[in-house]
């Protein structure tokens, strides 16, 4: 008996699918797979925005800052070194712009023995703002200068978004101040506004209100709510000796005033603030009889003439920095640190 052989492949005359129909069935089969698939599958990631920091970032970083301190390094070894104002103002502005021209006005009348003040442009302690609009403020304690003064409390002020910071101030600090504690920079600290009422006097109202002080003295209605310091001292020293070494030939009266407008202010860790403003002291000397010529070639350079028979006018610009309390306590505003130079002088 033979044994059956089995047939492969199609049988005689069995239909077979043309080449061209088979490769869409199963395009068509792969289609259905994929889409199968994709029912099953999670759904692909979408992107969504960063989570928002518990504690919003400073608006500007340890590097950050020491960039800032470096170009203006650099803007006032240039001009130091010709004793040139003329490219200050790319990292100078406000009463530090007005101080270092005149001091370098001074430093050529003096053959370089009064030179400019060294500032030193290393940080001791930084405080950031921690804002979003501007102007933005940011100030700086430096360390100790080569010439064993007092550290400077420096100002450095950014006016827009495409602005640089620039050294809008400096006031050395007293003696045996204690800077009030303020924020980790990592952090930052809130800008105060100049009529911020949390305080125990508006920054406007506290640098005003200094200023009467260092006018009247003790005879100034706001004496109560600043005690006696360096800078008010030192002040009424000069004033007095002015006075003392002219009696005879001439009278003398000075006046403070603040500059408006030139008031900033960040806050303290116990809700207080720091204070920083310009004023502006006018020492206004009247000759009761015949001329007198002036000593100082600083003087001569600045009024452009050697003598005066009427009366001679200087003005000095100041940056005084404020620690002023919260309100509600019985703490009085202190003074932490000043700068007061010569800028301008006239004659007649």
């Amino acid at each position: 008996m033979t044994t059956p052989t089995t047939r492969r492949g199609p049988l005689p005359g069995a239909l077979r699918p043309h080449p061209s129909r088979r490769r869409t069935m199963g395009a068509a089969l792969a289609v259905a797979a994929a889409l199968a698939l994709g029912a099953c599958a999670a759904p692909l990631p979408e992107p969504s925005p960063d989570a928002v920091p518990a504690v919003p970032p400073p608006v500007l970083t340890a590097a950050q800052s020491e960039h800032v301190l470096a170009a203006v390094g650099d803007v006032l070894a240039t001009g130091d070194e010709v004793l040139d104002a003329s490219g200050l103002e790319a990292r100078l502005s406000g009463p530090a712009l007005a101080i270092r021209t005149a001091e370098y006005a001074r430093a050529a009348a003096t053959n370089g023995e009064r030179p400019p003040v060294t500032i030193p442009l290393t940080a001791q302690t930084t405080i950031v703002p921690d804002t979003a609009s501007w102007p933005r403020t940011q100030m700086v304690v430096t360390e100790q200068p080569a010439d064993l003064q007092a550290p400077l409390l420096l100002v450095l002020e950014q006016t827009g978004p495409r602005q640089p910071y620039r050294l809008w101030g400096w006031a050395r600090l007293g003696p045996s101040v204690q800077m009030p504690a303020t924020a980790d920079p990592a952090i930052g600290s809130e800008p105060v506004a100049p009529d911020d009422d949390s305080l125990l006097v508006t920054p406007t109202e506290a640098v005003a209100q200094y200023a009467d002080v260092l006018t009247n003295g003790d005879a100034s209605q706001h004496a109560g709510t600043f005690p006696q310091d360096f800078f008010r001292s030192a002040l009424t020293e000069a004033r007095n000796q002015t006075a003392s070494s002219l009696q005879e030939v001439a009278t003398v009266a000075e006046t403070v005033a603040p500059v408006d407008g030139e008031v900033t202010a960040l806050r303290t860790a116990d809700g207080g603030a720091i204070v920083v403003g310009e004023l502006s002291t006018v020492t206004t000397i009247t000759l009761s009889q015949g001329s007198i010529t002036l000593s100082d070639p600083f003087d001569v350079a600045l009024a452009g003439r050697d003598s005066v028979s009427s009366n001679l006018v200087r003005t000095w610009t100041d940056v005084v920095a404020l620690y002023v309390p919260p309100a509600g306590g019985e703490d009085q505003v202190q003074v932490l640190a000043a700068e007061h130079a010569r800028t301008a002088v006239t004659g007649e």
